[in-house]
């Protein structure tokens, strides 16, 4: 079937390191999409990666005696985990929950990003030394950078967390219509 690996020796390595490549990446956004629930994309790309994955494997067996082969794969699945990686955050699939633990008035920080679309809580809470605001906002990731400089451009030394969120229902997402009304989020 692969006789062309034969004729071009040079070729299978090639082959392995980026067909490892491919395989890799497609095994990170598959864990993605398992951790968020996605039923259906989850097992067409586990299909894509174990196909690619049985053919590259199928063809380090039948060259079993080439250490080259085997830099290849080691290589590839290395370049695979950080090419998964750009790809996941070029993505930006789900969403997050910022929490963000200020001593400035939190109900001015919730205004503020309600007015960038950004539906917010504002808590009153107590820290270890002082009252601090406490502001919850969920978003989507896409929307991560924008939010971080809303909050550091408000204060500087807030505190934040950002936690990934595996679903969301309902709540305000887009904080108004076009008629000036609550949307709900969908």
């Amino acid at each position: 079937m692969f006789e062309l690996f034969d004729t071009y020796p040079w070729l299978l390595p090639v082959v392995i390191f980026f067909g490892r490549i491919c395989d890799v990446t497609l095994g990170t956004l598959r864990i993605i999409f398992v951790s968020k629930g996605e039923r259906k994309k989850a097992p067409i790309v586990g299909f894509f990666e174990v196909f690619i994955w049985v053919v590259i494997i199928s063809q380090i067996f039948s060259h079993a005696n080439s250490l080259i082969a085997y830099l290849a794969y080691a290589g590839g699945y290395a370049a695979g985990n950080f090419i998964g990686i750009l790809v996941e955050n070029k993505i930006a699939f789900g969403y997050v929950l910022f929490r963000v633990y200020t001593k400035n008035d939190g109900h001015q920080l919730a205004q503020l990003l309600n007015k960038n679309d950004f539906g917010s809580t504002y808590i009153k809470g107590e820290g270890a030394i002082s009252e601090v605001d406490i502001i919850e906002t969920v978003i989507n990731r896409k929307s991560q950078k924008r939010v971080v400089e809303i909050i550091d451009k408000f204060d500087p030394n807030a505190f934040y967390l950002i936690e990934d969120i595996r679903s969301k229902q309902k709540g305000i997402f887009g904080v108004t219509s076009p008629a000036g009304l609550p949307r709900l989020g969908k």
